[in-house]
């Protein structure tokens, strides 16, 4: 899982602690599995969070940090509108979507995220229906697509198939095809 966090001490133990929970789980993996990850003491890693809520909370920020800039960047690539939403699309889950779809723990960490990311959720969905809102209205405006709605609608609708689709996948491969498929459809739709 990718992390927003430039400090190279909280890189070491955010991947620390993404290594356990994808191991372990969340409920398992305790902050000295995290601090011997890390290779740091536990009063060592105290110092940088409070506890273990506070690093997933950090993980969840940076995978949405990671999740605007990869989105960003594929919806200013020149090229076919279902390549590029396919693309982005495929940024909005990006490897974190993988990795927890082929852990073990998979649905756990998809549990533990809801209750204890919750918050840092809804704020990062936010900030991803903004970046489509924002994407979408430039490109009605530039003439490039067409709605039948607001930009504002569509990118809600965006973030809530892509949701669906994430909860009805049994596997990363229907997922990822479910990913590819709702592009193409969004394309049909918007293209002028």
């Amino acid at each position: 899982m990718s992390t927003a966090n430039p400090d190279p001490k909280i890189q070491i133990i955010l991947q620390a602690a993404w290594e356990g929970f994808s191991a372990y789980g969340f409920r398992k993996t305790s902050m000295d599995d995290i601090a011997r990850g890390a290779g740091m003491s536990r009063p060592a890693l105290y110092l940088h969070f409070k506890n273990k809520e506070a690093i997933f909370r950090a993980l969840v920020e940076g995978y949405y940090a990671t999740a605007r800039a990869e989105i960003t960047a594929a919806l200013q690539v020149d090229g076919a509108l279902s390549q590029k939403l396919a693309r982005a699309f495929a940024a909005h889950g990006g490897e974190t979507m993988e990795a927890m779809m082929t852990s073990a723990h998979g649905m756990e960490l998809f549990e533990a995220s809801m209750s204890v990311a919750g918050e840092t959720i809804e704020a990062g969905e936010a900030s991803l229906r903004d970046l489509y809102t924002d994407w979408l209205a430039d490109e009605v405006a530039q003439g490039r697509l067409r709605l039948s709605g607001e930009a504002c609608d569509m990118a809600r609708l965006f973030c809530a198939c892509l949701k669906g689709v994430k909860h009805t996948s049994q596997s990363f491969e229907t997922y990822r095809r479910g990913v590819q498929d709702y592009a193409a459809l969004c394309a049909q739709a918007l293209q002028v």
